[in-house]
């Protein structure tokens, strides 16, 4: 004997008709839920996005209308085109602090790079320790002011204990911060000196996703650790490096403080970098549209370089599959 069903076949796989509400209470239970998840993290993400626009969105459109103007605080903003950005190409001192700024991120970015890949690695393969851990990051913990004045005491030229160091070895003192040779890469070296513990526990937090047992099977086939470095851990750790080396170089861009504590741009312009150079324009000079001009023209120069960067390194994609 066939028993008919009096209810009407369900179009739902098996599946997705146990998951389905089986109550119009329980439909709108359900997407009251739903409902509440949305609301509970738009206020989570509230506060974030109100700093966003605050301080990011809304300065940023402010300084590019101002990039278009001639402001200098005590009169109201007049609208002048493009004439900062024709006067930005024809000024001299533009490019020579781009070509100071340049110098001084290659410096920077291949010292600090190279010198934090070494570290990690040494700490990944040597020692797992938590204490040199933290004794390499220390000098971050420092503000690039303090790091600044400690430097400019230490690489004095008469009475600074590194050119006692320098004399001690029989060498003459160096101005390090005097000189215009000499300038800029010990800006750079002090900026390496704080930043490379950071630098170092990014690349090595990259390293420890890496699995070991490729470095067992690499060492049973006979490979040494040159080579394993260059086969493994290399290929593996490029899109955290990739990562690293677009920070670092938005990071080195920007230097300012260091500049303004040591040399204030000096000696004779030898270490004014273009966020300095904008600085003085601004507040020194009062010429906050031309200021504003230079600010777009380095955010437009630092979107371009991460752009390129990312795509050439693949940022984006992992070997780690």
């Amino acid at each position: 004997m066939t028993i008919a069903s009096s209810s009407p076949p369900s179009r739902l796989p098996r599946g997705d008709a146990e998951r389905a509400p089986t109550t119009p209470r329980a439909a709108r239970a359900g997407a009251g839920d739903s409902g509440g998840d949305g609301r509970l993290a738009a206020v989570f993400i509230a506060p974030a996005f109100l700093g966003f626009v605050v301080f990011l969105l809304w300065p940023t459109l402010r300084g590019i209308y101002l990039s278009f103007t001639r402001f200098n605080l005590l009169t109201p903003a007049e609208w002048v085109g493009l004439d900062n950005y024709v006067r930005m190409v024809h000024d001299p001192i533009f490019w020579d602090s781009m070509k100071v700024t340049v110098e001084y991120v290659v410096i920077n970015i291949g010292l600090q790079t190279v010198s934090a890949l070494a570290i990690a690695v040494l700490l990944q393969r040597l020692t797992q320790s938590a204490l040199l851990r933290g004794i390499v990051l220390t000098p971050y913990l420092m503000s690039n002011v303090v790091a600044g004045l400690v430097w400019l005491w230490i690489l004095d030229t008469q009475l600074g204990i590194g050119n006692e160091i320098v004399t001690a070895l029989g060498f003459d003192r160096i101005p390090f911060l005097a000189d215009e040779t000499w300038a800029i890469p010990t800006i750079a070296l002090i900026n390496v000196w704080r930043h490379v513990g950071y630098t170092t526990l990014l690349l090595f937090a990259g390293l420890q996703a890496i699995p070991n047992d490729m470095y067992e099977a690499a060492r049973v086939d006979g490979a040494s650790e040159w080579r394993m470095f260059w086969r493994i851990t290399m290929p593996l750790l490029r899109p955290v490096l990739a990562v690293v080396l677009i920070m670092t170089v938005i990071g080195s861009f920007q230097v300012f403080d260091t500049v303004a504590v040591t040399t204030a741009g000096g000696p004779a312009n030898a270490t004014n970098v273009l966020q300095y150079y904008i600085y003085g324009s601004a507040f020194g000079r009062f010429q906050f549209g031309y200021a504003s001009a230079m600010s777009v023209a380095l955010l437009v120069v630092l979107s371009a370089i991460t752009i390129l960067q990312y795509r050439l390194t693949r940022a984006g994609r992992s070997d780690l599959g």
